[in-house]
């Protein structure tokens, strides 16, 4: 057999290319060959439960869905309404159909259009060919009908309400025509130029994702072997000055003579590595404060194990930012520190300033004065947190606790689940489409290959944090959390603090990051960002991009909306505006400080915690 075949077309004889079928066939054997390795590992891991009941359904999502239907046959008026108006809009659209198909020229109405942010419906043809115009307006039109159901269904309990809602859109999102080869103009063109390849090779690709994450499909999102720590993530050049059991401690090398004379600490999320602020030197915060003459800090999580499953919350806490506040003051001899917390770190930064609050003038007199915090994207009331609420219930929580009791860590796949879930369209289903419709490699991005690099949680603390925070939302409670024996109430926090929260946050929504300037007692300035929970807190300045809103009244109103309707927009980044809040914190200027010159350095920076990697 030759190597390619033709064939010839009787209107012109233009050869026709047909594809490589010794190349094809080697490639479809070899997926063969590993399908029957991954299902015969599947088997062994699974044999102890084959034929066993199916799990229970921990997020009643069954009884939630069957609470909502009788509610929509107990008022069929609402649903009458909803299929009226749904086939009155589909007749119209039908009807331009058969228009278009039989008229050359005649456009196809435009009934229902997506929204502008919504990136699946791009390519031309989904307005150019009145095929895919009606499978896209189908779509849309049965979308909206969903959702107008949704929104006329009364009495049921908020909760319910929201999860019915939350995982309705899943399956919307899920039954986009985009999602599916043969009702994609995209992957259709990939499919007869590459003749067939481009199915052959995101067949490839999806075992990939599934001996990757041992058996359970981990989608790859971004080309990961381009990045070095050191070199173009994790940049900034510095030394690891102290370690113990949770943390390594960083201090970065100056990159000015002289520096301001009080340091910062920032402490990161432990969801998450450190390095979502110091990615390449161009979008790297910590760069940015270096470059600003701040001796800078910051704590790299260890990446837990069983060894770490009782370690609580306050433990987080003590072993965290206290004791590298406490060794930062050591280092430096400066007693004065300013403070950062990102998301949960910010959480956590918030129950030490309240656990230092508590405690008065018995404070360890080895803790600096802390003369400012900033958090950012930090939540200290989860009365309302969004859409992650649809996972945290007692039934989810007993679930998860159950899940940690044998190794003693919740696993960094589950939590990057439910976060790719959060944004199904962009962390799940366009990789869908590249990666095993259109059978590309994923492109190399920095960012995403951080979202991918996600750590374990310990039993005990993440057991504390869903129960103390998420479900029963105590810190905000007086004296309800105690930190060490110490029970913390916020309102006695009395430094200067700055809040900065963004419009588009899917995971710490910023009315609810809001209630934050009207809990802590000192002065508080509130910025808000444009974009989302990553894009707007690392938004460098020169990508002139999203842009933020401040406002000047000299206390924050109590209703969110009040303060946003009298704020000024500004283009480009928040960080000058902040830079600028912190001058009168940072101390006047002192020899820049170099951590080489430390006797107990342990190794350079980004460190031995940073670089295990569990996806």
């Amino acid at each position: 057999m030759t190597d390619k075949t033709t064939a010839t077309k009787p209107e012109n004889n233009a050869a026709i290319q047909l594809p490589d079928l010794n190349n094809m066939s080697a490639k479809i054997m070899q997926i063969a060959t590993r399908s029957q390795k991954l299902l015969a590992t599947f088997l062994e891991r699974n044999k102890t439960t084959m034929g066993k009941m199916p799990e229970m359904d921990p997020a009643h999502l069954g009884q939630a869905f069957m609470d909502f239907t009788s509610k929509i046959l107990s008022n069929p008026n609402r649903f009458v309404e909803a299929q009226i108006a749904f086939w009155q809009d589909y007749v119209k659209l039908m009807k331009g159909a058969l228009e278009s198909s039989t008229s050359a020229g005649h456009a196809m109405p435009s009934i229902i259009a997506p929204d502008r942010s919504d990136k699946r419906f791009k390519d031309p043809a989904w307005q150019e060919a009145w095929l895919f115009d009606y499978i896209k307006q189908s779509y849309l039109l049965t979308a909206r009908w969903a959702q107008n159901l949704l929104d006329n269904v009364d009495g049921i309990d908020p909760k319910v309400a929201h999860k019915i809602e939350f995982y309705t859109h899943q399956m919307i999102d899920a039954i986009s025509p985009t999602n599916f080869w043969m009702t994609n103009p995209e992957v259709l063109r990939a499919t007869i130029e590459t003749k067939g390849e481009n199915l052959v090779n995101g067949l490839s690709h999806l075992l990939d994702d599934i001996e990757r994450g041992h058996g359970q499909l981990l989608i790859k999102m971004s080309d990961n072997t381009v990045f070095k720590f050191g070199e173009n993530i994790a940049s900034s050049k510095g030394k690891v000055v102290y370690q113990n059991e949770l943390i390594q401690l960083i201090q970065f090398s100056p990159l000015t003579e002289k520096v301001h004379k009080t340091p910062i600490l920032i402490t990161p999320p432990w969801i998450n590595k450190y390095y979502i602020l110091d990615l390449k030197p161009e979008s790297s915060f910590v760069r940015f404060l270096v470059d600003q003459g701040h001796t800078v800090y910051v704590i790299s999580w260890v990446n837990p194990d069983g060894r770490h499953a009782k370690f609580g919350f306050d433990d987080y806490m003590m072993m965290g930012p206290v004791t590298a506040a406490q060794e930062i003051k050591k280092i430096t001899g400066e007693n004065t520190l300013n403070t950062i917390g990102y998301c949960i770190g910010g959480t956590l930064l918030s129950c030490m300033l309240g656990w230092l609050a508590a405690l008065g003038d018995k404070k360890p007199s080895e803790m600096p004065e802390i003369k400012s915090a900033t958090y950012l994207v930090t939540l200290i009331d989860f009365e309302n947190p969004g859409d992650i609420s649809v996972f945290i219930d007692e039934e989810q929580v007993k679930h998860i606790e159950s899940m940690m009791e044998k190794d003693g860590y919740l696993p960094a796949s589950v939590m990057g689940t439910a976060f790719a879930m959060l944004r199904a369209n962009d962390l799940v289903w366009s990789f869908v489409i590249n990666n095993y419709l259109m059978g590309r490699e994923p492109f190399p991005f920095d960012l995403l290959s951080w979202n991918s690099d996600s750590t374990n949680l310990p039993a005990t603390m993440q057991s504390y944090y869903l129960r103390n925070m998420y479900m029963e939302n105590n810190l905000i409670k007086p004296d309800k959390l105690s930190m060490k024996g110490v029970p913390i109430d916020l309102r006695k926090i009395t430094i200067p603090t700055f809040c900065l929260s963004t419009v588009e946050d899917h995971i710490t929504p910023w009315r609810s990051t809001y209630v934050a300037t009207q809990t802590y007692s000192g002065p508080v300035t509130f910025c808000l960002s444009g974009s989302g929970h990553i894009a707007g807190v690392v938004n460098p300045p020169a990508k002139k991009k999203y842009g933020y809103w401040t406002n000047d009244t000299a206390k924050c109103p109590a209703d969110p909306e009040a303060w946003l309707k009298s704020a000024q927009k500004h283009d480009g980044s928040w960080w000058p505006e902040w830079a600028k809040w912190l001058e009168q914190y940072a101390g006047e200027m002192v020899p820049a400080r170099d951590p080489a010159k430390n006797p107990n350095v342990i190794e350079d920076a980004p460190g031995s915690y940073v670089r295990v990697r569990v996806m």
